[in-house]
């Protein structure tokens, strides 16, 4: 709670389908949230959907989520720092623009990997982050305490939170978002450029083509501000894509049943490996490290867990009395705890840990 007993108090500039369900999931947990939208009809339905308390904005929110498109946010997210003396994160799926704009130590970068089939505030849910990945990107500008206060905030959504650079994050979505989507969209505007066999085609479209191309029924105005923003990355992703193609072509061509049974067999191992949510009902151990009060620390440590596949549970800073030197607290766990100490170690760090009870 705020000082005085009040709700603590957040702010959403852009309240459609994401901005609308961070201010229900804010809402569910105790939270006052006032909102803008640049349509003042779907701010006001957010309000009336139960997903504001106000419709303006918020100068003494103790957070901003930035909820624009990504071509409009580095500009508002700019704007939420001067006005207040809060944090600011974002939720646009493309990193490295709004992190170099926005640079500040109260801005920490965000990207939930979430959505969903309905357009708009419209669809918004309070439920819609559980078990979601939701990526933060702080960089050596961004305050320790800034992280670990917008890391809890977007946890207690049910959120599965990683770290990693902004550059880093832009180039790993260009593979698993990014390029998929285009990929989608291509394929279905293939099928409907048959208009002769249009109606007959479409019939025979069985679950696997649907499947393949749902992603493509999304909100087409978003995707040319990504691809503007993270076009470097989308393109290399492309080019490799096209590669594998022309070698799948080969091997079709060619008849080599063999290689093109390894490259299927290949294909569904992977497949059975993606992660299905985070396991919640595990040991835990809490890991300790020594760090020095320096930019940059936190972040350079919990995007370190993510490059090494270890799920951080809860995380918290405690700074030295005699000032220059603090721990970080990291729950991780058991399972994992020691590669992280030998990861850590790797890195110059002096680490501990320890089961929990």
């Amino acid at each position: 709670m705020a000082a005085g007993g009040a709700p603590p108090r957040a702010a959403i500039i852009g309240t459609g389908l994401i901005g609308g369900s961070i201010g229900l999931a804010l809402r569910a947990q105790g939270w006052w949230v006032a909102g803008t939208d640049r349509d003042e009809a779907v701010a006001a339905e957010a309000l009336g959907r139960g997903a504001l308390d106000a419709v303006g904005p918020a100068p003494d929110a103790e957070i901003t989520f930035v909820a624009t498109p990504v071509g409009s946010a580095p500009e508002a997210a700019r704007a939420a720092l001067a006005a207040g003396a809060g944090l600011v994160t974002d939720v646009g799926s493309v990193k490295a623009p709004i992190a170099a704009a926005a640079a500040h130590p109260r801005f920490v970068g965000g990207h939930p990997m979430a959505g969903s089939e309905q357009e708009g505030v419209a669809g918004a849910r309070a439920d819609l982050f559980e078990n979601a990945v939701w990526v933060l990107t702080p960089t050596d500008d961004t305050d320790d305490e800034s992280l670990v206060r917008v890391r809890s905030v977007v946890a207690s959504f049910g959120a599965d939170v990683v770290s990693l650079t902004p550059e880093r994050h832009d180039s790993l979505v260009a593979v698993v978002s990014h390029v998929p989507h285009l990929t989608a969209a291509t394929l279905m505007a293939l099928a409907d450029d048959r208009s002769e066999e249009h109606q007959v085609m479409l019939r025979l479209a069985a679950g696997g083509f649907r499947d393949m191309t749902r992603i493509a029924s999304g909100h087409p105005g978003i995707w040319p501000d990504i691809c503007d923003e993270n076009s470097e990355a989308i393109c290399a992703v492309l080019d490799r894509f096209i590669g594998a193609l022309g070698d799948v072509r080969t091997l079709v061509a060619e008849g080599d049943r063999g290689g093109l049974l390894d490259l299927l067999q290949q294909a569904r191992r992977a497949r059975a490996h993606l992660p299905y949510g985070l396991d919640r009902d595990v040991s835990l151990a809490e890991v300790r490290v020594p760090v020095f009060d320096r930019p940059g620390e936190l972040a350079r440590i919990t995007s370190l867990t993510t490059d090494i596949g270890v799920n951080i549970f809860d995380l918290e800073i405690a700074h030295s009395v005699e000032g220059g030197q603090g721990v970080a607290i990291l729950v991780v766990s058991a399972e994992t705890a020691g590669g992280l100490l030998e990861a850590l170690g790797q890195q110059g760090y002096t680490p501990s840990s320890r089961v929990l009870p």
